[in-house]
């Protein structure tokens, strides 16, 4: 008897590198299946990554997902058991919290609750991290609520902020983090 394979959609406003990190992590996974990339920009570069990964990628505006219902129904006729955010830097919608209940997983660059909520995000994140002479900075891996960056912390990794260290620098130090990390503590999370 086949394993029925828990389906996975992964939201990117952006690059899609941690994206395509979590594809080729679950390439041939025998019980996650990464089954559909949505995007919120029509020219996000993770539409051409979802193309050469042959990964089906379709764009909602912010206006569909703050105002319809279109996403929720697309997610539920698709069969998606859980959201996956990778660099995706729009508010969730009160229905896909809903429909999804514990089931929305997000990463953040900055070690929660520092350097959090609106406006924090990327070069934003390491740049306050820097400034305000941190020493050390990382990742948070959280389910999300009707917050930014607010939702119960599931894992965080640590990495050394140095004196002399640039935000670009900082930011390469957290990117490592979020390639090793992410995509393990999405398969724990959704095998529960």
């Amino acid at each position: 008897m086949e394993i029925k394979k828990k389906k996975v959609a992964i939201l990117a406003s952006g690059s899609g590198s941690n994206a395509e990190n979590i594809v080729n992590y679950f390439r041939n996974h025998e019980q996650i299946e990464i089954s559909l990339f949505i995007a919120n920009k029509k020219d996000a570069f993770v539409h051409e990554r979802a193309k050469r990964l042959n990964i089906p990628c379709y764009y909602f505006s912010n206006k569909q997902f703050r105002e319809t219902q279109e996403v929720k129904d697309f997610l539920v006729s698709q069969q998606i058991d859980f959201l996956v955010l990778a660099g995706f830097l729009l508010k969730i919608p009160e229905n896909l919290l809903k429909v999804f209940p514990d089931r929305i997983i997000n990463i953040h660059p900055a070690l929660l609750p520092k350097y959090g909520g609106k406006g924090m995000y990327g070069e934003h994140v390491h740049q306050a991290v820097v400034e305000a002479g941190e020493k050390e900075s990382g990742i948070t891996i959280h389910y999300v609520n009707e917050n930014y960056d607010e939702g119960e912390i599931i894992f965080q990794a640590k990495c050394k902020v140095l004196s002399g260290d640039t935000p670009e620098q900082v930011a390469e130090k957290v990117h490592a983090l979020e390639y090793e990390h992410f995509p393990k503590i999405i398969e724990k999370v959704v095998l529960g």
